[in-house]
């Protein structure tokens, strides 16, 4: 079983969440738990209102619209052999939203990028912005509302492996073709304001740096590929040169997948919560839905 938490307010985004979260076959005994949080209503101006009765009144109106559309969203996930749960809470959302996946223990988090239009529909929403950063699991930012084909990026970085252990483990995978992706990237010289008379010294070093670095990258993707089989998913290695968050949203557009799967990248202080930098250029670019995948730590001790 899995034990998801997912946002509901209402958007354009969290309605392909929605669809997204119905699209998904979900192992028996599996609880959905659908949250929508109710922020403050502050009027500082003083007017009519000052006594209340407008506040009280909008309210009592948002409580009714966002009840009746986390109401239709437990009604659209309704399935057999899950549950399915609904929530109107109050609040700051992203705080409410990481403290309520903390206390439901959820593997995954599933939210929309919060998006509107051609050009904004790339970029996240705060509230999605932070969960990502804070969330205690996986959070799945959602853009399409399929599961049909998964890109996977890989540089065997403690995140990517944890990345990869949730592909080879979760059974919502079963089936999926996925493209296991690295990304040979080696800084060009040019930007680095070499004297000239060192030009061919550097381009004999970049060149010999740029091929270690494709057979290294063609050799962990093709491993992480072979692991993945092995745990019986469908698979293809893929080698690719250039930025990474570029070159990992390229394939997916080529390949018409609908998910990217990677890893935050963190390692230690502020970097093990905030994402790394090709984790949020890719949430920001890509048009497919993405997933984020941090190292498993443990807890100190209280």
């Amino acid at each position: 079983m899995m034990r998801v938490l997912l946002a509901q307010d209402g958007s354009d985004g969290a309605g392909k969440a929605v669809s997204l979260a119905r699209s998904i076959a979900w192992p028996k005994g599996s609880v959905l738990r659908v949250v929508s949080v109710i922020e403050p209503i502050v009027m500082p101006l003083p007017g009519p209102w000052a006594d209340g009765t407008a506040s009280s009144t909008l309210d009592e109106e948002s409580i009714a619209i966002v009840r009746d559309l986390n109401t239709q969203a437990v009604r659209d996930l309704r399935a057999p052999r899950r549950s399915v749960e609904g929530a109107v809470l109050r609040g700051r959302p992203a705080t409410v939203i990481i403290d309520e996946a903390r206390t439901l223990g959820a593997d995954l988090v599933i939210m929309g990028s919060r998006g509107h239009g051609a050009i904004a529909s790339l970029l996240l929403g705060s509230v999605s912005t932070e969960v990502t950063d804070h969330a205690p699991c996986p959070v799945l930012v959602a853009r399409v509302g399929t599961l049909s084909q998964v890109v996977f990026a890989t540089d065997e970085s403690p995140s990517a492996l944890a990345a990869e252990s949730l592909l080879a483990g979760w059974p919502i995978f079963d089936g999926i073709p996925i493209r296991v992706v690295s990304v040979a990237h080696v800084e060009h010289p040019w930007a680095t304001g070499i004297a000239p008379t060192m030009y061919r010294r550097v381009l004999e070093a970049y060149a010999a740096d740029l091929r270690d670095a494709r057979q290294t990258h063609q050799r962990l993707a093709a491993e992480a590929a072979t692991r993945l089989r092995e745990a019986g998913r469908l698979t293809e290695p893929e080698l690719r040169e250039g930025d990474p968050a570029a070159e990992i949203i390229a394939v997916a557009e080529e390949r018409g997948a609908d998910l990217i799967v990677l890893g935050s990248r963190g390692h230690t202080g502020l970097t093990r919560i905030l994402l790394g930098s090709v984790a949020r250029n890719v949430l920001h670019g890509s048009s497919a839905s993405v997933l984020i995948v941090r190292e498993r730590t443990v807890e100190p001790a209280a």
